[in-house]
């Protein structure tokens, strides 16, 4: 098996990672050197990457913080006919960590969680210019995705979060993003905790052909 098909394989939602053992810059420095290859329209490399960490990781994470306790985020609901793989998914992710579904407050710190990057020493923000298009969110999925790959192959997790943009306005004024740059996810990047049990999950994938489809004639 080549080091790409291992990196795909390996690479996960990490839900838990060690705050304290930082990520060394010539890693992420290399990851970013491969990421900048991926495809995109007209080549206008539509990704827009800020990372934060220390000081500047603590002031978005505290702010996030203070916004989730008191205002729910501007994510959008899925449509009714997706709406319960979220809740699948939720259910898996609970219960790998123990928390049953009348458990509350243990599920509500699990939310928090979401905000502090899950403890994550590098916090990502990824953007693309409002002035783009859905053509062009493409270009950064793919960006993401080589970058994800490349952190995995030198031994770290990350974990795409949606929540994130759930709170652009913070986001933009903690780190100082320019208002035409549209807030698309968050992502943490650090070492996985080995002991947290969601960390192991696996989540399940379609069969390829309910999602491909090939045409001969």
């Amino acid at each position: 098996m080549s080091d790409l098909e291992l990196a795909i394989l390996e690479r996960r939602s990490i839900r838990m990672f060690l705050p304290d053992r930082p990520v060394p810059r010539e890693l992420i420095d290399d990851a970013l050197a491969l990421a900048v290859h991926a495809p995109s329209n007209s080549n206008v490399q539509p990704w827009h990457l800020v990372l934060a960490s220390g000081a500047a990781r603590q002031r978005l994470v505290d702010a996030l913080l203070a916004a989730a306790r008191s205002t729910p985020p501007r994510v959008p609901a899925l449509p009714p006919a997706f709406a319960h793989l979220r809740g699948e998914l939720g259910a898996a992710v609970y219960g790998s960590m123990g928390i049953r579904r009348d458990d509350v407050e243990g599920r509500r710190a699990a939310v928090l969680r979401n905000w502090e990057f899950f403890r994550a020493p590098l916090a990502g923000i990824v953007c693309m210019h409002e002035d783009l298009h859905h053509v062009d969110s493409l270009g950064v999925g793919m960006f993401l995705q080589t970058l994800l790959l490349a952190l995995t192959a030198r031994g770290l997790g990350t974990c795409v979060q949606v929540s994130i943009a759930g709170y652009p306005d913070i986001v933009r004024e903690q780190l100082g993003i320019a208002p035409e740059f549209t807030v698309l996810c968050g992502v943490a990047i650090g070492y996985p905790d080995p002991g947290f049990p969601a960390n192991r999950l696996r989540t399940p994938r379609n069969p390829v052909e309910q999602n491909v489809v090939f045409i001969a004639d």
